[in-house]
C-alpha cells in the first residue's frame, strides 16, 4: 500500500516512514525538501498518485497566532481537495489532546481549524490527538524559565515518547478510518512541574522548577486536566525512565 506522509522529514514523520517501510509498505516522505509543499500546492498531486492513505504530521514553522492559523488552513485547503481528486481512502492527522478546552492558545485554535477542514472534506478520516512529546521537555523548560527558575503549572501532564507516537500513527494508518478522534498519551501521569523537574535533574540541569498555578503554557493557563485525556486513550509503552535511558547518554 502506498502511504504519503506529509511532514515526512520531521521528528514523527521520519520515524513513521521508517516503520511503514519496515512493514513492507510504500511510504513517501513528502516535504518541501522533497518537492511537496502543501502551502503552495507544489508537487502535491504528483505525490498522491497511486496512494491510498495520507498521514499529515506537519507542524507550523511559526507559533505566532495568525501565522500558525494561516499555515494549517492553507495547507488543508491545498491538500484535502487534491486528496479527494486522487481518491484517497483514509486521511490521518496528528493533533493535540485538549485543543478544544484551551481557547486562549492560538496554536490550539489553529489545530481546531485544521480538524474542522478535515471533518468537512468528505474524505474518510481519523484524527489522532496526542499529549506532548517527551522529546520537547527541554524546550518547555527553556520557554518557562526566568533565570534559574522554571515556573510551571501543577496541572496534570502525561507526555509520550515520539517512538510510541509513530507506532500508534502507523497502526491507525493501516486500519479502517474511524471518522472520529483517537487520543494517545504516555503511560505515566503526574503534575507538569514534577515531570519537568525530574527531566532537568536527569540531564544535570541545575535550574529549580517551581509550582505556579498561574504559569502559562505557550500563552494559556493550565487547569488540572487541560493537557491530559479526559476519557479513554491509547497509552504508549515507553515510560519516563525508559525513555531517559534511551535518549540521554549515560555517563
Amino acid at each position: 500500500m502506498k502511504i504519503v506522509v506529509i511532514g515526512g522529514s520531521g521528528l514523527i514523520g521520519t520515524k513513521l516512514v521508517n516503520k511503514l517501510r519496515d512493514s513492507g509498505h510504500e511510504a513517501l516522505a513528502a516535504s518541501p525538501a522533497s518537492g511537496v509543499n502543501t502551502l503552495t500546492g507544489a508537487g502535491v498531486a504528483e505525490a498522491l498518485k497511486g496512494a491510498q492513505v495520507v498521514v499529515d504530521v506537519t507542524n507550523s514553522p511559526s507559533f505566532e497566532d495568525r501565522a500558525v492559523l494561516e499555515f494549517f488552513e492553507t495547507s488543508g485547503r491545498n491538500l484535502l481537495p487534491a486528496e479527494a481528486a486522487a481518491g484517497i481512502r483514509h486521511h490521518i492527522a496528528l493533533s493535540i489532546v485538549g485543543i478544544d478546552r484551551t481557547p486562549d492558545n492560538g496554536y490550539f485554535r489553529a489545530k481546531v481549524a485544521q480538524e474542522k477542514l478535515i471533518e468537512a472534506s468528505g474524505i474518510p478520516y481519523t484524527i489522532i490527538r496526542s499529549t506532548q512529546f517527551l522529546e520537547f521537555l527541554g524546550g518547555i523548560a527553556a520557554s518557562s524559565a526566568d533565570g534559574n527558575i522554571v515556573s510551571l503549572s501543577p496541572g496534570l501532564f502525561q507526555p509520550i515518547a515520539a517512538d510510541d507516537v509513530a507506532s500508534m500513527v502507523a497502526e491507525v494508518a493501516l486500519a479502517a478510518p474511524r471518522n472520529g478522534i483517537v487520543e494517545i498519551a504516555g503511560p505515566e501521569r503526574a503534575p507538569f512541574n514534577e515531570i519537568v523537574a525530574r527531566y532537568l535533574k536527569a540531564v544535570g540541569d541545575p535550574r529549580e522548577v517551581v509550582s505556579d498555578p498561574e504559569a502559562r503554557y505557550f500563552g494559556s493557563r493550565v487547569e488540572e486536566y487541560s493537557l491530559v485525556p479526559l476519557g479513554e486513550a491509547r497509552l504508549g509503552r515507553i515510560g519516563f525512565d525508559d525513555w531517559l535511558s534511551r535518549s540521554i547518554p549515560q555517563k
